[in-house]
């Protein structure tokens, strides 16, 4: 009989870890959708040229890093900012982003990497650039938001010498 037990409840555990394993896949998957979304909201945003929608998936005191180094705190500063870049030197601009890697630090943080790609126009002329974007996520009553957002320009490859 206690051979028994032993065996019910080795099974019962097994069962139980395995439930718990499909369902922490399953919020993984359906968590990694709204991060994406979040991304995705950012390049609506700044397609739209508005600085209220870029600004959108970010959280109330979060906080953002420029490619150029500037630090914007805060969610209505983020939508300011970009509202005046739009509306000026990237008004003809448009963004593409990827993400590339999502990782779980708990089930209510994340660590998000990506790419993004913009195209501007400066003097006439169409220029290119590309980003390397990481975001730390957090989960708040069911929502994912950004917490903060670090953009870091991925330099082109450096000329050999000799120009070739």
């Amino acid at each position: 009989m206690k051979k028994i037990i032993n065996t019910l409840t080795v099974c019962t555990m097994i069962t139980l870890c395995a439930c718990a394993a499909f369902a922490q896949k399953t919020t993984d998957s359906k968590d990694e959708a709204m991060i994406r979304a979040n991304v995705e909201q950012m390049v609506k945003g700044w397609n739209m040229k508005s600085g209220a929608e870029f600004a959108k998936p970010f959280a109330e005191n979060s906080d953002y890093v420029v490619i150029n180094g500037m630090h914007i705190k805060g969610r209505a500063a983020n939508a300011a900012g970009h509202q005046q870049i739009f509306d000026t030197i990237y008004k003809n601009s448009s963004l593409a982003a990827a993400v590339k890697q999502i990782r779980f630090l708990r089930p209510d943080v994340a660590v998000v990497h990506g790419e993004s790609n913009l195209t501007f126009k400066t003097g006439g002329e169409e220029k290119k650039g590309s980003g390397y974007i990481t975001l730390v996520m957090t989960k708040e009553n069911g929502k994912w938001e950004i917490a903060a957002f670090q953009n870091t320009a991925i330099q082109p490859p450096a000329a050999p010498e000799g120009g070739k």
